[in-house]
C-alpha cells in the first residue's frame, strides 16, 4: 500500500517535521494546507479512539488517506491521568504551565512518580481500512522544572532512555525515543507489511 500524498490532521509544526521526517518519501501535508480547517472535537475515551475520529473527519472531507494522532502523560500513581485530558488537566486547553503545577501539586506527597507517554496514531483511507499503531516512552516525572526545550510537559519528565528530562534534550535526542516516533515507526512498519500481502 504505497503513500503518495498523506493528509495530516494537526496544525502542530512539531508533530507535521516529526512525520515529514519519518514519512520522506511521501507527499505530507497538513489537513488546513488541503482545505480542510474544521477543528474535529476528541470525544473519545481513549487515544485510540481520538486519533481515529480526527482521522476519519479529515480522510472523508479530502476524499485522501489521513493521519491523526493524540497522546498524553499517564502517571502511575494517578491512576494513568492525566491521560486523554493531558492538554486541558487544569481545566483550560493548551495551557502548560497550570497542567504542569497541577500535576506536580497533585504528587507532592507521592514517591512513586513512574509515567510515560503514549501515542496512538490512526491512518485512514477513503476506502474505510483503517490501521492504528501505538508508542510510548517510560520515565519519571521530577520534582521541579529541568530543561527549556519542547514544549507540555517536556520539562517535568525525566526520560529513562535519555537520563534527561525531555527539555534538556535536542529535538533530535527526544524523538529518536518518543511515543510519537514509536507509534509512528510502527505504522509504517504496518503499512509495509500490508504492500507485501
Amino acid at each position: 500500500m504505497q503513500l503518495q500524498k498523506l493528509i495530516v490532521a494537526t496544525g502542530n509544526l512539531h508533530k507535521l517535521r516529526e512525520i515529514r521526517g519519518i514519512f520522506s518519501e511521501t507527499e505530507v501535508i497538513s489537513a488546513a494546507e488541503a482545505g480542510f480547517e474544521e477543528d474535529t472535537p476528541e470525544t473519545g475515551g481513549t487515544f485510540e479512539e481520538n486519533a481515529l475520529i480526527k482521522a476519519r473527519a479529515a480522510s472523508r472531507a479530502l476524499g485522501l488517506p489521513a493521519l491523526a494522532d493524540d497522546s498524553g502523560l499517564c502517571v502511575d500513581a494517578l491512576g494513568g491521568a492525566p491521560g486523554v485530558y493531558s492538554a486541558r488537566y487544569a481545566g483550560g486547553h493548551g495551557n502548560d504551565k497550570a497542567n504542569r503545577e497541577k500535576l506536580l501539586r497533585e504528587l507532592s506527597d507521592i514517591a512513586n512518580r513512574r509515567a510515560r507517554f503514549r501515542c496512538a496514531v490512526a491512518l485512514c483511507f477513503p476506502g474505510g481500512k483503517e490501521i492504528i499503531a501505538t508508542g510510548e516512552t517510560c520515565g519519571e516525572i521530577l520534582r521541579e522544572e529541568q530543561g527549556k526545550n519542547g514544549f507540555g510537559y517536556d520539562c517535568l519528565f525525566f526520560s529513562d532512555d535519555l537520563q534527561k528530562s525531555f527539555a534538556e534534550a535536542t529535538a533530535e535526542e527526544k524523538n529518536a525515543v518518543s511515543h510519537r516516533g514509536r507509534a509512528l515507526s510502527a505504522l509504517k512498519e504496518k503499512l509495509a507489511r500490508l504492500r507485501e500481502e
